[in-house]
């Protein structure tokens, strides 16, 4: 009888003392779910919270560029154009963009080395005479002879530079006003440069000539140029060089000139901060 009993109660004790386990089990995880369903939540939240951020500046952005762009457009419109461009105007501009360009670069050439280390209008040695220089170099003692004839040739250049600030000056009076209007609105940047050379480059060669031929003297280009040919043209079957030293170094001190002034007018032309007067920020600064 009490086995009968006993074990009846003894299920209903072990049922009593697993209850709150179980209890404690459920409890622990409906917290683990109720802890996984908020985490869930607060991401989703955190994720619709910095989309809607997104949104809310890049519709700030929008409407700030499209404020930006309005008031720009109404500025524009709000600015008359600039009146035409008078005749007067173009000469005055062209004339002092060219008068500016002159100054400068007269001033540059007749420096020291001026020519002789400006790759752009450095003389070299002339054309039809390379191949005695080739020969002579085999030579002993001519290096030095040929080493210092281009620099000599420089020198000449150099010295007679000043001379062609007058003779540019002086052009710039035949420039018409017509012709000024059509060099300002010209899309090259070395027109006014170019129409001047027309007008002057003879003349120039002319004037040069008497001052080249005697800086070459002064310098010793003559005499290494002497004693270069004259040991050339001593040798069998070479035929004579005949160079007209003088009028090769006119012509090439011409060209380095008209460079200079070229890149000049080519800063004015593109660079505000080259226009350092009212009326070539007037007359270049239209485009």
């Amino acid at each position: 009888m009490f086995t009968r009993i006993a074990g009846p109660l003894l299920v209903a004790g072990l049922l009593v003392a697993a209850t709150p386990a179980a209890q404690a089990q459920t409890k622990t995880t409906t917290k683990k779910t109720t802890t996984t369903k908020t985490t869930t939540q607060t991401a989703a939240q955190k994720a619709a919270a910095a989309k809607a951020a997104a949104a809310k500046a890049a519709a700030a952005k929008a409407a700030a560029d499209k404020a930006a762009a309005e008031k720009a457009a109404a500025a524009k419109a709000a600015t008359p154009p600039p009146a035409p461009l008078t005749e007067a105007q173009a000469s005055a501009g062209v004339k002092e963009a060219l008068n500016k360009g002159i100054v400068k670069a007269v001033q540059f050439a007749s420096e020291p080395d001026g020519f002789n280390l400006n790759d752009d209008i450095h003389i070299p040695f002339p054309e039809d005479a390379i191949l005695m220089k080739t020969t002579l170099s085999k030579f002993p003692g001519m290096n030095t002879v040929i080493g210092t004839f281009e620099t000599q040739l420089n020198r000449a250049a150099e010295a007679a530079a000043p001379k062609a600030k007058d003779i540019f000056l002086n052009a710039l009076s035949n420039i018409s006003i017509t012709d000024a209007l059509t060099l300002v609105t010209s899309g090259s940047t070395d027109a006014a440069t170019q129409f001047l050379r027309k007008s002057t480059e003879a003349q120039l060669i002319a004037a040069f000539k008497p001052d080249i031929t005697a800086a070459i003297d002064q310098v010793g280009a003559g005499a290494a140029y002497s004693k270069m040919t004259s040991q050339y043209n001593r040798i069998p079957l070479m035929t004579p060089v005949q160079t007209d030293l003088s009028a090769y170094t006119t012509q090439k001190a011409v060209d380095g000139l008209f460079i200079l002034l070229a890149q000049e007018e080519a800063k004015i032309r593109k660079n505000p901060a080259a226009r350092t007067s009212d009326i070539l920020k007037q007359v270049f600064g239209r485009k």
